[in-house]
């Protein structure tokens, strides 16, 4: 294997490492387990409640923090080692959650959330390391083949834990709760073990500062007070991350808000997770194909044309009545969900300064972590709205079941809305001057 190849897939192969945590843990084992488990004993609304604030806190921390960290990065040739801590972090934190024992929601909380910052962090320095290995023509691909192996590896590594809880007696434990205990620490190992790839087959480019030790930090601030004042000069890739906003926030939306849709329709369990395996590993074909399409067809359209799909996912989902139609949901939010994130971060890297890549890269995962503000509070704004229109002065329990569920149709189709403002701004974003005005920045 050539130079080349070998720092793609070994960059490649860190989202296939840590996708697990974002499977496993995030979307399939902890809520549960957290409320089942570590939970019992204990006042489940304020355990809930404290889970709450300290996602809220971490998701704020990172944000608040990344660009600083990255101009930080950017200036001693840092990345990796950010990386590396960021990521090992995660690794840790993961591994503990086995030795939390039953009601011990307090550390369960602690460790997750310390968890969620090391994954969380680590993808601010995995991103910023995208164009010094992909280099410009082969961005799409490249980010859309890390984007495929996370669906990949994180869905493999899933369906082991799945099997796990299903069938504990086979994998030799004694029960579900066991093999739930033993999936967060084969998660661990399996994160910390495709890390090593990236950190010895990826190269990290040289920083843009000649200071060393504290210097290095001194320096950064000042760069990041700098591009603070600088940001008015890029006014196409502040359109862009305003695009961005919007239409990641609808994405990550129906990510986050899907399970508890198709439970308020009365789907059972079970399903959501068939629904879940099924997002990953129909996402990792269409992942690549994404990746083609921006190279042959153009990131712009490419993007657009994901954005179609998903608001026809969500008009689709106001009228889900069935577990096949859920079903047939994933398989459509699969096709493009990996397509937009894969290309939406490609086309960023085309705009900013190279050498500042950690740095910018911080400022495109803050607007991440502060996406899904917007969706959710404009489906319960639309939800309870619909519910006062609709509810008559002495509704029977029938008439208030089928106008919650009309609500909640009502409250999903609303996300359009964030979509449609996306593709609107979209519109005037103008690569090439982009580029012009990210060259013309002053270093």
């Amino acid at each position: 294997m050539d130079k080349n190849k070998k720092a793609i897939w070994g960059w490649a192969l860190y989202d296939w490492g840590n996708s697990a945590f974002a499977t496993t843990v995030m979307a399939g084992f902890f809520p549960v387990f957290f409320k089942q488990y570590w939970s019992v004993g204990a006042d489940i609304n304020a355990s809930t409640a404290m889970l709450g604030f300290g996602n809220s806190a971490a998701s704020l921390l990172v944000a608040l923090m990344a660009p600083i960290l990255g101009a930080i990065a950017d200036q001693g040739s840092a990345k990796k080692k950010f990386l590396t801590f960021f990521a090992y972090l995660g690794v840790l934190m993961t591994g503990a959650l086995f030795f939390v024992g039953k009601g011990q929601w307090q550390w369960a909380i602690f460790i997750y959330v310390m968890g969620v910052i090391g994954f969380s962090g680590s993808n601010i320095f995995y991103d910023s390391l995208l164009p010094s290995v992909a280099g410009e023509k082969k961005l799409d691909s490249v980010s859309s083949l890390g984007f495929a192996l996370g669906y990949l590896g994180g869905g493999l590594l899933f369906l082991v834990n799945v099997l796990m809880t299903l069938m504990p007696a086979r994998f030799g434990l004694p029960d579900a709760a066991a093999a739930v205990r033993y999936s967060f620490l084969s998660v661990a190992l399996w994160w910390g073990l495709f890390t090593i790839f990236t950190l010895v087959w990826v190269e990290e480019p040289a920083g843009t500062g000649e200071k060393k030790g504290p210097g290095v930090v001194v320096e950064g601030l000042k760069r990041f007070a700098r591009t603070i004042s600088q940001l008015r000069r890029l006014k196409t890739l502040m359109l862009f991350l305003i695009a961005y906003w919007f239409y990641i926030d609808g994405v990550d939306t129906i990510i986050r808000m899907a399970v508890d849709y198709g439970m308020s329709l009365g789907f059972e369990s079970n399903s959501l997770i068939v629904a879940l395996l099924i997002v990953q590993f129909i996402g990792f074909p269409f992942a690549l194909l994404f990746g083609w399409l921006g190279q042959k067809w153009g990131v712009k359209k490419s993007i657009y044309l994901t954005l179609f799909i998903y608001i026809g996912v969500t008009l689709y989902a106001t009228r889900l009545t069935h577990k096949t139609e859920f079903y047939m949901l994933a398989v459509a939010i699969a096709t493009v969900q990996g397509g937009v994130q894969a290309l939406s971060r490609s086309w960023y890297a085309r705009m900013i300064p190279e050498n500042r890549a950690a740095e910018f890269y911080g400022f495109y995962n803050m607007l991440g972590k502060f996406a899904a503000i917007i969706g959710p509070a404009l489906m319960g704004v639309v939800g309870l709205t619909a519910r006062r229109l609709l509810m008559p002065e002495s509704p029977t329990e029938l008439q208030m079941a089928e106008i919650g569920r009309l609500a909640t149709r009502w409250s999903m189709s609303s996300l359009v809305l964030l979509f449609v403002t996306g593709m609107v701004l979209l519109y005037f974003v103008d690569e090439e001057k982009g580029k012009k005005e990210a060259a013309e920045l002053p270093g």
